[in-house]
């Protein structure tokens, strides 16, 4: 499959953007993904997720970025998608 640098979906949404955070990590592991998505919580006006509720299967899940908005006392608007338990 190769890394998001070489996938015409990644060059053409990187294209379009407006302003890009660079984060300054080298490998795609699940560290540099929470530190984007923590980034990512101070950033946004809005906070939404796609998230079915279960505990994050890897460090940097849905979860653990739902839990990392809560504890800094962020609104985060669930999207349950379906056949998702509450």
């Amino acid at each position: 499959m190769g890394s998001p640098e070489h996938w015409p979906a990644y060059d053409a949404l990187f294209s379009a953007a407006d302003l890009v955070h660079e984060m300054g990590f080298i490998e795609s592991t699940s560290e540099a993904h929470q530190a984007a998505s923590e980034r990512m919580l101070e950033l946004a006006e809005e906070r939404w997720a796609v998230w079915d509720g279960l505990p994050a299967r890897g460090f940097g899940g849905t979860a653990d970025v739902v839990a990392a908005a809560r504890h800094r006392g962020l609104p985060v608007r669930i999207f349950w998608p379906d056949g998702a338990m509450r």
